[in-house]
């Protein structure tokens, strides 16, 4: 199946839920990460009548418009996380300072824009101790990491996603979890998953920044224009929180989570072990 089913160690996150020892292969093609267009990646080879697994019913909606057929909504695997670890789904009660996570590239495409503009907004913005946290092809970079370490922030990274079935880091939730829930505030120079991620632990987000863009970015997914123009109120460096957590639930599925024989049974699972 596709191999982007294991990145962040999703198919590991379902299989544990769904009461399975050993990460499994899953009969589809799973979401991988927050997305405005149809679920996926631009040019995603789908397979005919294969089904799609989706996040939340908006994105589902956008697919068939575009005439994408097949589609079943089931939440986000951090919503399953946060079932499995449900002691640690909520702030720490010493939880202080900001985490930011800037706008990343991958290993098709980097990303274009100014850090040292990036670093100069946070430092306006922020208060207490700000850790910045690299994607892993950023984090790769010294020049990129020496940018916000000579802020004088901390500099860290969640760890590699994997790729074709390769080098998967099946505790990247895990650790991304452990590292959020320290925060009392997430922010990004643009919409995404680690934004919601936060928001469902209860941190303070804030969207705002210089939003770069990937080079070669497809067109298709309308960029920072149409961000803006369908969550305007999630552009500012303090979201409220009652609108935060409304959006969160839905684009990250909260109320479409299915039970763990639901999950075996669409993904085509052996039963529990």
């Amino acid at each position: 199946m596709h191999h982007a089913n294991h990145f962040y160690g999703h198919a590991h996150i379902m299989a544990q839920y769904a009461g399975l020892e050993q990460g499994q292969r899953i009969w589809g093609y799973l979401q991988h990460g927050w997305n405005i267009l149809d679920g996926f990646a631009v040019g995603t080879a789908f397979g005919e009548g294969m089904p799609k697994f989706v996040w939340s019913d908006s994105v589902r909606r956008r697919g068939h418009a575009m005439g994408r057929r097949n589609y079943a909504v089931v939440g986000a695997p951090w919503m399953y996380l946060l079932e499995i670890e449900s002691e640690l789904a909520t702030q720490a009660p010493d939880a202080a300072g900001t985490i930011f996570y800037p706008f990343h590239g991958w290993e098709g495409q980097h990303v274009d824009g100014s850090h040292e503009g990036l670093v100069h907004e946070i430092k306006e913005k922020e208060e207490g101790p700000i850790t910045v946290c690299l994607y892993w092809h950023e984090y790769r970079m010294p020049e990129v990491r020496a940018i916000y370490e000579n802020a004088g922030f901390e500099v860290i990274t969640h760890g590699y996603r994997g790729l074709h079935w390769k080098d998967t880091d099946h505790e990247f939730l895990h650790r991304q979890l452990a590292t959020l829930r320290k925060f009392r505030r997430v922010a990004s120079n643009r919409m995404s998953s680690a934004i919601f991620y936060g928001a469902s632990l209860g941190l303070q987000p804030g969207v705002y920044g210089d939003p770069m863009v990937l080079q070669d970015e497809s067109a298709s997914f309308g960029g920072m224009a149409r961000m803006r123009r369908l969550w305007p109120e999630m552009h500012q460096p303090y979201v409220p929180m009652d609108y935060a957590n409304a959006v969160t639930r839905i684009e990250l599925g909260a109320d479409r989570m299915a039970p763990p024989e639901g999950i075996r049974e669409m993904f085509k699972w052996p039963a529990a072990q």
